[in-house]
C-alpha cells in the first residue's frame, strides 16, 4: 500500500495510566510528591501503533477513551492539523487547559508517531531535522535532598559532561543562598540553574536574584509565579544581566505564549509538549519564538522531546528530568541515554523511537 496515496484509517485508541514510585521523596519551592502517573496515549491505523503520553493525573486516560478516542475513530491517520482541531471542537465545553490539554498532548504526540511509524521513517526526518543532537541540561537538586545527594546528583551529571545543572528552590527562602553555595563549589564551571516554582514574592526574587547572580547563577525559573506577568517582568527587568529569566512550562496552548511573550516577561520560553497539544502545539511555540527572535526550552519528557526537538529553530536545550528520564527507561524501549551532555535519535527506529514494554509496566498500572 502507498501511504501517501490512500487514506489509513484510525481503528482503535487506548490509554491507560500508570503510577510509579520515585526513588526518594521529592519537594520543590511550591509542592511535594513520591509518585508520578504517567498516561499513555496508543492510536492504531494500518497495523502499526502511535505512541504518545503525558505526566498527569489517572482521570486523563478516561477522556483519551470516552471523548477523544470515539471522535478520531475511522479518521484518516494522516491528517493530523484535521484531527488537532477536531479535537479542540470536541473539548470546548470541558476547558481546554489543564487535564484536558494533556489528554489531547497524548494524543497529537501518538498520532505523529503513528504517521512516521506508517511512512517507516524516524519523526525527526518526517519533520525536517535541523541538527544532530539536543544539548541536555541536568535537572533535579530537590529541596528535600540532602546537600550530600544534591552534589552527589550534580556531581554525576557533571562529570558525564553536561553543561549545565538546575536545582530547585523555594521551599526555605532563607536556605536557599547557602544551598545554592553548596552546588556551585560541587560542579564548577558547569553553568547553574535554579528553579523556584513561583514560591517566591517579587521582592524576594529581585533579593535573591542579586545572590545567585554573584555565585555564578545565570538561569532564574519561576522566579514569581507564571501567572504573574507583571512579576516576571519586573525580575527580568531589574535581574543582573548575566541571568535569564525562563517560564511557560505550565502553558496549555499557544495563545498562553502569546500573552507571554507580549508581556515581555521572558528571557527564554519553556515549553512542554505533554502539555501545549503535542507536538502540534510544540511547533506553534517555536513559531511563536521565530517571530521574537527568542530562545526556546524544552521542559521535562526527554525521550518523548527529542525526535520534535531536533527539528525546532529556536531550540536551546531540553531538561533533564530525573523523575521522567528514570521512567521513560523503566517503560519504554528505545529511550535515549546522554552522551556528553546531549542526546541523538536512533534513526534506524521509526517514528518517536519508543516501544511500551509491557511486561515490565503492567505492575504499575492504575
Amino acid at each position: 500500500m502507498n501511504a501517501m496515496a490512500d487514506t489509513v484509517r484510525i481503528s482503535e485508541v487506548r490509554a491507560n495510566a500508570y503510577t510509579i514510585p520515585s526513588d526518594a521523596p521529592e519537594a520543590d519551592g511550591t509542592y511535594a510528591w513520591d509518585s508520578t502517573t504517567i498516561v499513555v496515549a496508543q492510536v492504531l491505523a494500518g497495523g502499526k501503533s502511535g505512541i504518545g503520553y503525558s505526566f498527569t493525573d489517572q482521570s486523563v486516560a478516561a477522556v483519551v477513551r470516552d471523548a477523544l478516542g470515539p471522535l478520531i475513530m475511522g479518521l484518516d491517520a494522516f491528517a493530523i492539523p484535521g484531527i488537532h482541531q477536531a479535537m479542540l471542537r470536541r473539548i470546548r465545553n470541558f476547558g481546554r487547559a489543564g487535564l484536558v490539554a494533556t489528554a489531547i498532548s497524548a494524543v497529537d504526540t501518538a498520532l505523529w508517531d503513528l504517521k512516521a511509524k506508517l511512512l517507516g521513517k524516524p519523526l525527526c526526518m518526517l519533520l525536517g531535522a535541523a541538527r544532530e543532537d539536543v544539548p541536555l541540561y541536568g535537572s533535579g537538586g530537590f529541596t528535600s535532598y540532602s546537600l550530600e545527594r544534591l552534589k552527589d546528583q550534580f556531581g554525576n551529571w557533571a562529570s558525564q559532561g553536561f553543561r549545565w545543572v538546575k536545582m530547585k528552590i523555594g521551599s526555605e527562602p532563607e536556605q536557599d543562598p547557602r544551598r545554592v553555595g553548596a552546588a556551585r563549589h560541587c560542579i564548577g564551571k558547569v553553568g547553574l540553574f535554579v528553579d523556584a516554582n513561583g514560591a517566591y514574592s517579587r521582592k524576594q526574587a529581585l533579593q535573591l536574584a542579586s545572590d545567585f547572580a554573584e555565585m555564578g547563577v545565570e538561569w532564574f525559573e519561576e522566579p514569581v509565579s507564571s501567572d504573574d506577568l507583571e512579576g516576571l517582568r519586573l525580575v527580568r527587568d531589574r535581574a543582573p544581566a548575566g541571568i535569564d529569566i525562563a517560564a511557560g512550562e505550565y502553558g496549555f496552548d499557544s495563545f498562553y505564549f502569546r500573552r507571554m511573550l507580549d508581556a515581555g516577561a521572558v528571557d527564554v520560553l519553556q515549553a512542554d509538549a505533554t502539555r501545549c497539544l503535542g507536538f502540534t502545539g510544540l511547533m506553534q511555540a517555536d513559531a511563536l519564538c521565530v517571530a521574537r527572535c527568542m530562545p526556546l526550552s524544552l521542559h521535562c519528557a526527554p525521550a518523548l522531546h527529542l525526535h520534535a526537538a531536533l527539528s525546532l529553530r529556536q531550540l536551546r536545550h531540553q531538561e533533564w528530568f530525573h523523575d521522567h528520564a528514570r521512567i521513560e527507561h523503566l517503560m519504554f524501549d528505545g529511550a535515549p541515554s546522554p552522551h556528553s551532555g546531549v542526546i541523538s535519535a536512533d534513526r534506524n527506529r521509526p517514528g518517536i523511537g519508543l516501544e511500551l514494554k509491557m511486561a515490565d509496566v503492567s505492575k504499575y498500572s492504575v
